[in-house]
């Protein structure tokens, strides 16, 4: 795998890199397909891989995700993300590559914040797999027109709109989440 535990100081951050780390676990599993439930950055790898490698999804649930730079109200700084790893989310950084430090992974992640993502009208356009669009009602980084964007421009997308929760909603009411059993 290549992407985040692939990532060094010198090998930049990119959605597709982690995308392409996603569909290495996918094929290593041995698995048909995959449902994908993607928060944020996760959701928008999800989208890439509705419009890159549709044969491998089943399905996405794109939780608080931009397709551009200019679909976000409040731009992620790497304050705001520490914030995130720092409470209940920070056994994420079990993940980093050994030897990595915390500082070398949020400035990878503000660079790749800097220039992407790069999704088209033309790639939501193209997606096939079933999508449901989701963002809390309080989303502080998503203006609502995008989300709405996003979800028209995916054909047979479905739209939902979390009560009483913002970009965190996953923490904030994990049970408004999709169940899978």
């Amino acid at each position: 795998m290549s992407g985040l535990l692939g990532a060094t100081p010198y090998r930049p951050l990119t959605y597709d890199l982690m995308a392409s780390d996603v569909i290495a676990l996918i094929k290593h599993l041995n698995a048909f397909k995959a449902a994908i439930i993607g928060w944020s950055d996760g959701a928008i790898i999800g989208l890439k891989l509705a419009i890159r490698n549709p044969d491998q999804l089943s399905s996405l649930f794109a939780l608080g995700r931009i397709v551009t730079l200019l679909v976000c109200t409040t731009f992620p700084t790497a304050r705001y993300l520490s914030a995130i790893l720092s409470g209940p989310a920070k056994s994420t950084r079990h993940c980093l590559p050994h030897g990595a430090s915390m500082t070398i992974f949020l400035g990878q992640m503000e660079a790749m914040w800097a220039s992407q993502p790069d999704l088209a009208d033309r790639d939501l356009r193209s997606i096939k797999v079933r999508v449901w669009i989701a963002e809390g009602d309080h989303e502080e980084v998503i203006r609502r027109k995008d989300t709405l964007f996003i979800a028209d421009s995916i054909p047979a997308s479905g739209l939902l709109l979390q009560p009483e929760v913002s970009h965190l909603s996953f923490l904030q009411d994990p049970h408004q989440l999709p169940r899978t059993s």
